[in-house]
């Protein structure tokens, strides 16, 4: 699968990837993947020397700067590896966390040329003035700033051009690497490397549709049509398309520039607390967030309005989802350490840990929480310390619980750096009192009860028919019962990986016993005074057992 994928038109990323990684000290990796072997007999040679001092640093260092080097695709895995708190620890969580998009911005030349391809025209003829100097450069894209026709500011985001193929491909790779991670490497399992991929994947193909991050935009802001005290950027349609978005400019001040802020008179505590009230009701409310609220996506405006850019990353809780954030809530509260277990068994998806270990650091874990008012739980100190205990079981987070609990720390964070006294739980009080409502009141229970009763009634009246259908299979011999036995399907190739060098073996002993029988017999042609078949019979069985000798080792049965 490997060599095929180098063979066609991944080669050289492939190439400049592995490199990255040698030179990080993860030269063992590369071997342990063929990288070294595939490029190799492709021709290109992968460096040697002077790595010691880099190989010297910590692993989740080399790995983040090894990140950096890699590219974009890679920049936003990191980002996206660390809202995985109940897969890495600490130290790793903080090194993802440095990851960061600026890079160098791309000549003004390029960024014209890509708005031409997309809108049709020249930046001069689209607007009523355009500024060259970029605001900002982001890995993915640029920001310029410019004015429209009657005097409207606005930022044009342009897409770095050239980035799609170049991220398309990293998806492909990153892929395939991970579900030969599973195969190959069954303690990373826990990981889900496949199920990280995917879950980033989708989240970067949506990234790069700027068009895409518009409409996020509009949905929050329809969210918040009666909430004046948040402001959503309005969106140019006209002029916006997946490589290019324009969007109103803010001018305001950003959340983490304090001194600033104290200097314009601003109330610091009521911007955190509407802050917070803001993305709790996205978070328990509405299902739909932002999943990216860093300080330089946040904005206080003159008036003491707060307004939030960048809606490129967002994310989704359904409605199951959130009851079963208010189950544990519940259970939490009314000390009932088996629900919070079972919840925390949903959330595992799938995995078999020590239920009775499970269940005593549960126990453990609840007994903290035993009477705490529902409102004065404080949320992020308790998910995150779910997510390690989660971690300890080598059990894993479902990607939107995972991004959740990154946003709730964030918020916490952002929340003390305005007002040291910030209380999440207490801005979250009148959500989850909602939420308890909306899960347990009388009208909840009601509607559950009839989709109950609705689904048993069809699987009564289904199951007369079901059980002809199923008596009639068994009768007429056609009832099959199959049984998966799983990791079988690599068993078996190597049975006929050994299947076949065994009859290659019986062929070469075949030929060489034949050689030696025609080499007695007198007459026929002959190549230097020997006889020509039997000559020819050894000549075959050399080659063929040197074929088979290097089949073995090449495959590592030489070890």
């Amino acid at each position: 699968m490997w060599d095929t994928l180098f063979a066609t038109h991944d080669l050289g990323r492939v190439h400049a990837l592995a490199s990255i990684l040698v030179r990080y000290g993860f030269g063992d990796l590369v071997a342990r993947f063929g990288l070294a072997r595939a490029l190799g007999r492709a021709g290109r040679v992968l460096p040697l020397g002077g790595l010691d001092a880099l190989a010297a640093l910590p692993a989740p260092v080399r790995v983040r700067r090894a990140m950096e080097e890699m590219g974009p695709s890679f920049v936003k895995l990191g980002q996206v590896l660390a809202t995985r708190v109940d897969l890495f620890g600490p130290e790793w969580i903080a090194e993802f966390s440095r990851l960061q998009n600026a890079v160098p911005p791309v000549p003004s030349d390029a960024i014209r040329a890509e708005i031409v391809a997309a809108l049709g025209a020249a930046p001069e003829a689209l607007f009523a003035r355009w500024d060259d100097a970029p605001l900002a450069a982001a890995s993915i894209a640029q920001v310029h700033r410019a004015w429209l026709a009657d005097g409207t500011a606005v930022v044009a985001k342009v897409r770095r051009p050239g980035i799609r193929p170049v991220i398309e491909a990293d998806l492909r790779l990153l892929e395939s690497a991970a579900s030969r991670i599973e195969k190959r490497f069954p303690e990373a399992r826990r990981f889900h490397p496949v199920g990280v991929v995917r879950q980033f994947k989708a989240s970067l193909l949506r990234e790069i549709d700027l068009a895409a991050e518009c409409r996020h935009a509009e949905r929050v802001a329809d969210s918040f049509r009666d909430d004046p005290r948040l402001v959503i950027p309005r969106v140019h349609w006209s002029l916006t398309r997946e490589a290019v978005n324009v969007q109103d400019f803010v001018d305001g001040i950003p959340v983490s520039d304090l001194d600033a802020l104290a200097a314009a008179g601003v109330d610091r505590v009521a911007v955190a607390r509407i802050g917070a009230q803001v993305v709790l009701k996205m978070l328990l409310d509405d299902g739909f967030f932002h999943a990216d609220p860093h300080p330089g996506n946040v904005f206080v405006l003159p008036d003491g309005r707060i307004a939030v850019i960048d809606f490129g990353m967002v994310g989704r809780l359904s409605q199951a989802r959130r009851e079963q954030v208010v189950s544990l809530l519940f259970g939490l509260v009314e000390h009932d350490s088996a629900q919070v277990t079972e919840v925390l068994l949903d959330w595992a998806e799938g995995a078999e840990p020590d239920e009775a270990q499970l269940a005593s650091d549960i126990d453990a874990f609840v007994d903290r929480y035993h009477g705490v008012p529902l409102g004065q739980l404080d949320l992020a100190a308790m998910l995150l310390e779910i997510t390690t205990l989660l971690r300890q079981h080598r059990l894993a987070l479902p990607a939107d619980l995972a991004l959740l609990v990154k946003v709730c720390l964030t918020l916490e964070g952002l929340g003390r750096s305005l007002d040291p006294d910030f209380d999440m739980a207490r801005q979250a009080r009148p959500f989850l009192r909602r939420a308890v409502r909306a899960r347990f009141g009388p009208r909840a229970l009601a509607r559950r009860s009839a989709r109950l009763a609705s689904e048993v009634g069809g699987l009564l009246s289904a199951l007369p028919q079901d059980l002809r259908r199923l008596l009639r299979a068994v009768r007429g011999g056609s009832a099959r019962v199959h049984i998966d036995v799983g990791h079988l399907d690599d068993l078996n190739r190597q049975i006929g990986h050994s299947a076949n060098r065994l009859a290659g073996a019986m062929v070469i002993a075949a030929l060489i016993v034949g050689s030696s029988i025609t080499m007695t017999v007198d007459g026929g042609p002959t190549l230097l005074g020997l006889p020509f078949f039997g000559l020819l019979g050894f000549v075959g069985a050399g080659v063929a057992g040197l074929w088979l000798l290097l089949s073995i080792f090449r495959s590592g049965g030489g070890r």
